[in-house]
């Protein structure tokens, strides 16, 4: 079960960090069992990004976790998608429902959800968290479910 070493561009090479928001450097490999529903999850626990009014830099613990159908986001390519938020300037709403979309095109997961853990600024600390079930599957009522029953 070995990967298609042709299909990725970044892992094992030399790394260039974008400057700029860069949904471009997000990479798919084969998923091996694609029969199975799984969780895989991924926590980047030092996401940066800039508040589009001030300018000044957001920090954050973004959660992702998907259950995978054919295609699956490469983790080195994830974190280089990531990092170029250190330049970009969204609220933080945005910047979860900006990742989770940009994923979802990318892979075509069955479910997806992602949240992001910012830190306070002004004494108050926003949690945003958005998901997805693909349409007419079970897994768009388990979305439905997961946002209406969300807790923190």
């Amino acid at each position: 079960m070995a990967r298609n070493r042709e299909e990725l561009q970044h892992l094992g090479n030399h790394t260039e960090y974008s400057q700029n928001y860069a949904p471009e450097v997000l990479e798919t490999f084969e998923n091996q069992h694609p029969d199975n529903d799984y969780w895989v999850r991924f926590n980047c626990p030092e996401f940066t990004t800039l508040c589009p009014i001030t300018g000044q830099p957001d920090f954050a613990e973004i959660r992702i976790s998907y259950l995978p159908d054919k295609r699956m986001v490469e983790s080195k390519s994830l974190k280089l998608y990531l990092f170029s938020f250190r330049n970009h300037g969204d609220f933080h709403e945005d910047c979860v429902n900006v990742i989770m979309k940009d994923l979802i095109k990318l892979m075509n997961p069955k479910y997806i959800e992602v949240t992001g853990l910012f830190t306070p600024r002004g004494g108050i600390s926003i949690y945003p968290f958005a998901n997805y079930g693909r349409p007419g599957t079970k897994y768009e009522k388990m979305a439905e479910h997961r946002l209406l029953n969300h807790d923190m």
